[in-house]
């Protein structure tokens, strides 16, 4: 299953739940994408958590599902879960994944999807393609990360812990597991009080899909720019309104 939930009105929590690891057939993949769509159409949301339940984060494809394709549906499949995940990182506003326990393979090109990732210090990574024959997370590895951390990671399939994570660059944050999801909320709730045009603006420029030079003219000529600087002169707390 797929939970979708509001902690807040503005912060959206989606948590992976498929006993055992967290796997994602083509049907939970489906289900996760409405999930996203849901998020999308609704304005109040201005920032995601994405997470698992079971003591895992995402361990990718359902092997047993995958055993029962052909060569052309397994193919397919593979496309459909890098096409899931650019999905995931395409989505208006920031998403957090935060990592408990196994986040390899797939479940790994799913996280680095997301805008931040933070872990549990029980998380475990790999980039376990290589081992099934494949090969996934290198694009955005790379940019994460450079080339230089991310080949070896990359190229041995070797799993790494979340202090190795961190010392990397793939995660910003470390946590103990029981607090790891409080910790995604707090960042998701600072996020969701910021201007939403410009923390959406700052994602797309950050992601490199667009350039400062052309976000700053709608930006300053916007409401919230305005609402801003009159509450920074009134000493008071901004109201954004996202326009």
């Amino acid at each position: 299953m797929i939970h979708l939930s509001h902690p807040d009105s503005s912060i959206a929590l989606v948590e992976l739940d498929v006993a055992p690891a967290n796997v994602l057939a083509l049907a939970e993949r489906e289900r996760l994408l409405q999930a996203f769509a849901a998020i999308e159409a609704d304005p109040a949301v201005r920032a995601v958590v994405l997470t698992g339940r079971n003591g895992a984060f995402c361990t990718g494809d359902d092997l047993a599902e995958a055993m029962s394709r052909d060569v052309p549906a397994q193919t397919a499949a593979i496309l459909n879960f890098l096409a899931m995940c650019d999905r995931v990182a395409a989505c208006r506003v920031p998403v957090i994944a935060a990592i408990d326990g196994w986040c390899i393979g797939g479940g790994l090109e799913l996280a680095l999807a997301a805008d931040i990732r933070l872990a549990s210090d029980r998380a475990s990574f790999a980039c376990s393609a290589v081992r099934m024959g494949l090969t996934a997370s290198a694009e955005r590895l790379v940019k994460l990360v450079g080339e230089s951390r991310a080949k070896p990671h990359l190229l041995t399939g070797a799993p790494f812990d979340a202090a190795r994570a961190l010392a990397d660059g793939v995660v910003a944050e470390a946590h103990p597991a029981a607090g790891l999801l409080d910790a995604a909320l707090d960042m998701a709730r600072v996020i969701a009080s910021r201007g939403p045009l410009a923390v959406a603006a700052t994602k797309r420029v950050a992601s490199g899909l667009t350039r400062t030079e052309a976000e700053i003219p709608a930006l300053a000529a916007s409401a919230d720019h305005a609402e801003a600087r009159a509450a920074f002169m009134g000493k008071r707390p901004t109201a954004f309104v996202g326009r």
